[in-house]
């Protein structure tokens, strides 16, 4: 679930399936208060333009709509006694761009095209500020996705990296907390040939932060992390020395970061805050 602010009133998002569902109550809410959404809505869904939109729209996207019963509805639309709940529209002609949910968080949702059709109920003005904010949700979770992979990348190759120590740095019959100060040992090689610090060193001068000195690197120097973290695996296994490891992953670093920190026309590569 997320929010997004139109014209100072919180609007609510779902994600169910795979689809977005915007909160058709919460927009209600907005044209008259919060008791008489379920009225606005009701009052919006009765007349014939909103059923013959909606109509087509399940066609076009639903192949288990119940056209018949549609058309049921389409020639009642507009009479004084016509009256129909959201409810009943789903039950009857099985679609899919509007669902009703019970409890705390409950209401009346509707697919993004339909909920955007809904706002020139509101006002017009609503409506256009609606799909920009829409708009600007799914950009950032877009831009939050692409870190998002990144640093499960990262966290890939650190377990692969680890192997490769496991394989073939630390010695048999060592104890478990032997085995750990090597492990940092060699996180802390990448640390320095990137960050220029220790994880220790990084921790000490930023008490304020929370996670590590990689939960707020850059999307640049993660890419760089990954790359450093196969590259050292492959020169542990082929037995280099550290102080010589740590001196060419250093290079690397420097090499990498200039050549990322110049494409500066990719979106991918630049830093998200």
């Amino acid at each position: 679930m997320a929010k997004i602010k139109v014209e100072n009133s919180e609007i609510t998002v779902i994600h169910e399936a795979g689809v977005d569902f915007i909160s058709l109550t919460d927009m209600a809410s907005v044209k008259e208060n919060q008791a008489r959404s379920a009225d606005v809505i009701k009052n919006w869904l009765r007349t014939r333009y909103t059923l013959e939109f909606l109509g087509v729209w399940e066609q076009i996207h639903n192949p288990n709509f119940k056209v018949v019963e549609f058309d049921h509805f389409k020639s009642q639309a507009g009479l004084p006694s016509f009256v129909i709940s959201v409810s009943e529209w789903v039950n009857k002609t099985n679609a899919i761009g509007l669902i009703v949910r019970k409890g705390k968080y409950g209401g009346t949702f509707a697919h993004p095209d339909i909920a955007f059709e809904f706002g020139t109920a509101v006002s017009v003005k609503f409506k256009l500020y609606l799909v920009l904010e829409y708009q600007r949700l799914k950009q950032d979770e877009k831009r939050q996705f692409s870190w998002s992979v990144k640093r499960e990348l990262a966290k890939v190759n650190y377990h692969i990296h680890t192997q490769a120590i496991k394989d073939h740095l630390v010695p048999q019959l060592l104890s478990k907390e032997q085995i750990n100060t090597i492990y940092a040992n060699e996180a802390d090689v990448l640390n320095v040939a990137l960050f220029g610090i220790t994880a220790g060193e990084w921790r000490r001068k930023n008490p304020h932060l929370e996670g590590n000195m990689r939960d707020h690197a850059s999307m640049n120097e993660l890419i760089c992390l990954s790359n450093l973290e196969n590259i050292n695996s492959m020169l542990i296994q082929d037995n280099i020395s550290q102080s010589s490891r740590i001196e060419k992953l250093n290079q690397l670093a420097i090499t990498q970061m200039t050549i990322l920190q110049n494409l500066k026309n990719n979106k991918l590569f630049n830093r998200t805050e």
